[in-house]
């Protein structure tokens, strides 16, 4: 703890505070930020639905109470989500697990890039797995500004270490904030001493077959020094495929395809962020699983005379095959992939009992989704597609290693 308090003191050099828009908090600004916390009147709200018997003083009385000591979002994060974040896999997971191999907890610091599960669980769950398997310390969190519908919700994720992705940006904004979000990152790695999670795409793959995108490889290498595989080594990225048995969101993502459908200029709204946020973290996900496969330092250097417009599209493309090759198949993956191609290809994977415990599983989310011109055949086709790509992409992986 000492060392990662140390880590997040450290001045942000030779950056001026141009990070500022970005970073998470530092030592020495988490007693400000929780007084803002309080002094929220939406997030005063919140609380009130936890204790609707306990006065506003008192209820603030026992919060700053409890922040006493806190003084770094690390310290945050283990007296506060650590402790929650596990009582919610208790009562909405049957199960959580890491495997890592050719990384190893010690003074290495690692960019993690994952498919993207959960909005707000992914990098928790993370974060809970690598403290509970030795690591130093957990990630910062790269997060859309869009997620922060809320001044609340900004202020307790930068308490949560994450750092911020703006959105919605000209091709101009769009160049200078990636280039800041890049040094942020090469800062955050070799200075702070801290690692990073960031999902290999914007957004979730909502019909979960997962590619990573080449824009993103290229804001990594836009900081740093030297060609672009020395920059890319400067960040120690690790692929990691996250597995989840059941995705709580499944139903929500099939009417999000039909609504699309139905009307091509579908957006979502705010109420839908964050009912997607709250059913992702309280809904039944049965067994999770994380694998971080070996950091791509290992074979970066075989791409060192590729011409650099071929580079970035290879880098995808590996770290694309071991991110499927570490999914972890669960039954249901393999029966959506039978149910949908209309074969028993797989049947040696699952019995007839598990069959049909993911066909009324199936059912069962179709039945949630409460939407006009509610068409179940599409529905239907779009969850199974969702719990069979995994199999499609690990298949495809395993073949082309």
């Amino acid at each position: 703890m000492s060392e990662s308090k140390c880590n997040e003191c450290l001045p942000l050099k030779g950056d001026g505070g141009s990070f500022d828009e970005i970073r998470p908090y530092a030592a020495g600004e988490v007693k400000q930020a929780v007084e803002s916390l309080l002094a929220d009147r939406q997030f005063s709200h919140l609380l009130r639905g936890f204790v609707p018997w306990m006065p506003k003083w008192m209820r603030n009385g026992l919060i700053r109470l409890a922040f006493v000591g806190v003084n770094t979002p690390l310290q945050f994060q283990l007296r506060f989500i650590k402790p929650v974040l596990k009582r919610i896999l208790k009562k909405c997971s049957t199960g959580y697990s890491l495997s890592y191999s050719g990384i190893a907890p010690g003074p290495v610091r690692y960019t993690f890039i994952s498919n993207h599960r959960d909005i707000v669980l992914d990098s928790a769950i993370l974060d809970l797995l690598l403290l509970e398997n030795g690591f130093p310390t957990t990630c910062e969190i790269a997060i859309g500004d869009n997620l922060l519908i809320y001044p609340w919700i900004k202020t307790l994720v930068k308490l949560n270490k994450a750092f911020t992705v703006k959105r919605g940006l000209s091709p101009r904004e769009l160049l200078e904030s990636s280039q800041t979000m890049s040094r942020y990152m090469h800062h955050a790695i070799n200075e702070k001493h801290e690692n990073i999670w960031i999902a290999q795409r914007e957004g979730r793959a909502k019909d979960s077959s997962d590619q990573t995108q080449d824009s993103l490889l290229k804001m990594f290498a836009m900081a740093g020094e030297g060609s672009i595989v020395e920059r890319l080594k400067d960040l120690h990225i690790v692929p990691l495929s996250i597995s989840y048995e059941y995705d709580p969101c499944d139903y929500l993502k099939a009417q999000e395809f039909q609504l699309k459908r139905d009307n091509p200029s579908f957006k979502k709204s705010k109420q839908d962020d964050l009912d997607n946020m709250k059913t992702g973290i309280f809904g039944q996900k049965g067994r999770i699983h994380y694998e971080a496969r070996p950091c791509i330092n290992t074979w970066l250097d075989e791409l060192s005379e590729l011409p650099k417009t071929e580079v970035f599209a290879e880098v995808a493309r590996r770290i694309d095959q071991q991110i499927h090759a570490g999914y972890q198949l669960f039954p249901g993956n393999y029966v959506a992939a039978d149910l949908l191609s209309g074969t028993s290809a797989f049947a040696d994977k699952y019995s007839e009992e598990e069959k049909k415990t993911f066909e009324t599983y199936l059912q069962s989310r179709i039945d949630l989704v409460q939407i006009a011109n509610k068409d179940e055949d599409f529905l239907r086709e779009r969850i199974l597609t969702m719990y069979a790509n995994p199999v499609v992409n690990k298949q495809k992986a395993i073949e082309t290693k």
